[in-house]
């Protein structure tokens, strides 16, 4: 059976990550091109190595679309004459917004590549009826007008910044896909709960407590469980943290003090 190669492109400012086909055309990652679209012609990043399809596409809701061609000259003066709007088209939405007495935070804006449609994101804690205001704009742009409500994360992602660990947000670096987080991470590393410790800058637990996860995870198996008294060659005693890498528990031992002891030769009290 014949095959085609694909490609994951990442498109415009959110990320949104789509399969194209390469029709027989080398692209390396990081290439930029200009793809055909469900919303006419867009400009992306190759962010994927190239993978094999069968060319019947049983199956498959629809066909995958094309890469039309890697972005020329042309094509990347256009893309930074729409980036250079962003400014101009963030202001008028805000005054609109003002006007109509909105309950929503603009975060960014873009023209999509051929201009035929402006694309304004924005936050809120709430449900927003932006009807008119998309009328409002429409009447001032004279072109398709889409508004997209995202969440803190993709904010973050979209605006970047700088971690606590000193370097670029992970979102904006190489994450994909934003995944679950929970608080039961942190306690399986014995971290500080403290929101300010964990958090990101977008105000939700930070991505990175998900990396180690597993791994601590499953360190934490052989060990017993807070508060279980344990016997140790130095006595019996409670069990009040755990260090699942170092395979060590530190243990109350009453008169005898609090020691930290290897899990091996450990024995629970039944």
């Amino acid at each position: 059976m014949q095959e085609q190669e694909f490609v994951q492109v990442q498109l415009r400012a959110m990320g949104e990550l789509q399969s194209f086909t390469t029709s027989g055309i080398k692209f390396d990652v990081g290439s930029k091109v200009i793809v055909e679209s469900d919303r006419g012609l867009e400009h992306g990043v190759v962010v994927s190595l190239p993978e094999k399809i069968p060319t019947n596409t049983a199956g498959r809701s629809q066909p995958l679309r094309k890469i039309i061609r890697a972005a020329n000259p042309w094509d990347e003066a256009q893309i930074l004459k729409n980036k250079a709007k962003t400014k101009e088209l963030i202001k008028i939405c805000e005054k609109k917004v003002a006007e109509r007495g909105l309950s929503m935070k603009l975060v960014d804006a873009e023209y999509s590549f051929d201009r035929a449609k402006i694309i304004f994101y924005f936050t809120s804690e709430s449900r927003v009826d932006f009807r008119d205001l998309v009328k409002d704009l429409a009447s001032i742009f004279r072109v398709r007008i889409e508004l997209r409500q995202i969440g803190v994360r993709d904010e973050a992602k979209m605006l970047g910044g700088i971690g606590p660990c000193g370097r670029k947000l992970c979102c904006i670096s190489f994450l994909k896909d934003f995944n679950p987080v929970t608080i039961k991470m942190a306690k399986v590393q014995n971290l500080s709960l403290k929101p300010s410790k964990i958090s990101g800058i977008c105000g939700r637990l930070m991505c990175c407590l998900g990396y180690e996860h597993e791994c601590y995870k499953e360190c934490s198996k052989c060990l017993p469980k807070i508060g279980k008294e344990i016997r140790t060659p130095q006595g019996k005693g409670r069990v009040i943290s755990t260090s699942p890498l170092k395979g060590t528990v530190t243990v109350d031992l009453g008169e005898g003090g609090i020691k930290e002891i290897k899990v091996q030769g450990l024995t629970e009290e039944k």
